[in-house]
């Protein structure tokens, strides 16, 4: 290893875009020459009643626990197998019920290829991907995926790089078709991340985090200034519902909407809630979800809402520092 020079940004940037340029070329050549093989992968897995058991060393390991992990994750149950530990028993993780994804760019790696036979043994089905079509793990494949590359981006044409580009590509192309082939959805992926921001955009619910009936401002059609004040400020939403003798909300009055009646020098003390009211208040129902009501208060500039129930009936209400403690924005 030479000493370290100063910096070229110039040759930096060009070997950079020439790696990203042989890594986007391997990615398409391989999309190229898809055929009936994946499709065979495809339905192997959809088959399976077990789990897809993912294994592959070095870089083709770890590519191998994000494509378990991304299979896991969009409703295909799978797990990453140490090819090495597979020996010292963790091949007791197979099943019959199960399908195995082995990958290895060379198809001859030492420790995959020792327990090649033992899958085979088992009667489990065998997905291979490899660059080397006529490999050990190849010969031993049900079916397999071609990922062979032109050269690697590595300079010295050493560094898996381009290869474990495209094995995470593959990865990727197969967990989608099986995704879409089990009419998996936004939500289903959502109860799968509970604690990430889609899980919490899918799968909150205004109920979750509303203010319940008890504090959800409100007044009767003949409230005076004074009464729509108290009540904006016991309960701290900045407005008031002003509701008919149901429970039904017909309008809404806010802080801004007093700062204005100041400005215009209105007389007060003659002031009642109808007069003064925005009527056909902006709600939504207490089993949308959180996320509609954020896309409610965005599109029409609001910074609050009313949750009515089925019959209309003021049942709740929130704002944007509810949406926000709750992460859903």
């Amino acid at each position: 290893m030479q000493p370290h020079q100063a910096l070229d940004a110039a040759h930096t940037l060009a070997l950079a875009r020439e790696a990203l340029a042989i890594e986007a070329s391997a990615v398409q050549a391989m999309g190229d020459r898809l055929d009936q093989q994946f499709v065979r992968a495809v339905e192997r897995a959809l088959a399976c009643t077990g789990r897809v058991v993912v294994t592959g060393m070095g870089k083709s390991g770890h590519v191998g626990r994000k494509i378990a992990a991304t299979l896991a994750s969009t409703g295909t149950p799978a797990l990453f197998m140490h090819p090495a530990e597979a020996s010292h028993g963790d091949l007791g993780m197979i099943t019959r019920a199960d399908v195995v994804l082995a990958i290895s760019n060379s198809g001859e790696s030492e420790e995959l290829t020792a327990i090649l036979p033992l899958i085979k043994r088992m009667g489990v089905p065998l997905l291979a991907m490899t660059g080397k079509l006529q490999s050990s793990l190849a010969r031993h494949a049900d079916v397999l995926l071609d990922t062979s590359v032109a050269k690697e981006a590595c300079p010295h044409n050493l560094a898996p790089t381009a290869s474990t580009t495209a094995q995470l590509a593959m990865g990727d192309a197969l967990a989608v078709a099986l995704l879409h082939a089990r009419g998996f959805k936004a939500d289903d992926f959502a109860r799968s991340h509970p604690g990430g921001a889609l899980g919490r955009k899918l799968l909150t619910l205004v109920s979750d985090v509303m203010r319940p009936s008890e504090q959800a401002p409100r007044v009767g059609l003949n409230a005076t200034l004074p009464d729509m004040m108290r009540e904006i400020s016991a309960k701290g939403l900045g407005a008031t519902a002003v509701v008919d003798d149901a429970g039904r909300p017909v309008g809404i009055f806010t802080d801004g909407d007093l700062r204005r009646l100041i400005e215009k020098q209105t007389d007060l003390h003659s002031v009642v809630a109808q007069a003064v009211m925005h009527p056909a208040p902006r709600t939504v129902a207490p089993d949308a979800l959180a996320v509609e009501a954020a896309e409610l208060m965005e599109a029409h500039r609001i910074n609050s809402v009313l949750v009515v129930d089925a019959s209309g009936v003021l049942c709740g209400a929130l704002n944007n520092h509810d949406l926000m403690r709750a992460k859903v924005i």
